[in-house]
């Protein structure tokens, strides 16, 4: 297997760190503590580069909200310092391990994401169905709080596996161990970290590659911790549960959300990443559209409406636009 090759050295430099702050630096520059650290930017850099160069760097502590994104999250924030060297080993690992990543898996990864996760459903379901000329069964996962259950010690004992500079390996784990899930010991990656994405994409393409390379299963994809396969056969999709459930909780020490399990066929309709895939169309989750109504009913920006118009346009919208428009109109009218 070929390894990551980039030195401890070679990635702590003034020159990378600067480069990280440029990365970081978009849509913050009005934040009071982003003001404060780039007021003494170069300070800040010398002295975090020297922490790194004598390996005396410690992350600091988390700062705790809630958000409600639609469903309540805990968000764990980094102070900029942190956040700013986080950025830095993202761009450092990604590319490795990106090309390591199956095919199939698009959560936090250029040229990826949902609608093209979306495209790609749709494509599975028409070759499954043979042009919707036979019946096609999706078997739909989700994993039980996903986040706070990543294992740190198996998380590490990946990342082992790919990198053999010892310097870049204290420096992760040391960013793995800088959290962990209130009342566990060792688990969990806190939401509000950039490498946090990667992470758990690195954590998860274990479980991908068993599906992909010891089970063989074709029309299989995942989206962080919601995962699909499309098989023409339902017998197939029931008893390979078993085989999923005992992978996920033997190798990663993760679970399946029993309540989020389905086993439907296409033409029903599959709730999958917001909206509701049928064999021709598909349209918005319930939920989905009455937040999306609510926030442009409340919206004074032009860019709200249409963020959300581009969004329906990726499936049967036109209904829900011409609304989206009536309820916005009103709202326009009524601040000017």
């Amino acid at each position: 297997m070929k390894k990551f090759k980039r030195a401890y050295q070679d990635i702590i430099t003034v020159d990378n760190l600067l480069h990280a702050w440029e990365q970081f630096l978009p849509g913050k520059k009005k934040r009071t503590d982003v003001i404060e650290f780039q007021n003494r930017l170069m300070n800040n850099l010398f002295d975090l580069h020297r922490a790194l160069v004598e390996k005396t760097f410690i992350h600091g502590a988390y700062h705790a909200f809630n958000i409600s994104d639609p469903k309540p999250r805990n968000i764990h924030k980094a102070t900029v310092r942190d956040r700013l060297l986080h950025h830095l080993i993202h761009s450092e690992l990604y590319g490795y391990f990106d090309q390591k990543f199956i095919y199939d898996s698009y959560s936090c990864r250029i040229e990826k994401g949902t609608h093209r996760a979306m495209n790609r459903f749709r494509e599975f379901g028409r070759i499954v169905s043979k042009n919707n000329t036979r019946t096609c069964w999706v078997l739909k996962c989700d994993i039980r709080k996903f986040f706070a259950n990543i294992d740190h010690n198996i998380l590490k004992s990946i990342l082992g596996k790919h990198i053999d500079d010892k310097d870049v390996l204290n420096l992760l784990n040391h960013l793995v161990d800088s959290f962990s899930t209130p009342g566990k010991k060792d688990v969990g990656l806190p939401l509000g970290n950039l490498t946090s994405q990667l992470l758990v994409n690195i954590y998860m393409n274990e479980f991908d590659q068993f599906m992909k390379r010891t089970i063989k299963t074709e029309y299989y994809m995942r989206y962080a911790d919601d995962f699909v396969i499309l098989h023409e056969s339902r017998e197939y999709l029931s008893e390979m549960i078993s085989n999923i459930s005992e992978f996920l909780e033997s190798h990663l020490k993760l679970s399946l959300h029993p309540d989020k399990l389905f086993l439907e066929t296409l033409v029903s309709g599959v709730d999958f990443l917001g909206w509701v895939h049928f064999p021709h169309h598909r349209v918005l989750r319930t939920a989905t559209k009455r937040r999306m109504l609510r926030n442009v009913r409340n919206s004074e920006d032009l860019a709200t409406f249409y963020s959300y118009e581009g969004m329906l346009a990726h499936g049967n919208g036109f209904k829900l636009i011409r609304k989206a428009e009536s309820s916005f109109s009103k709202v326009f009218a009524t601040v000017f």
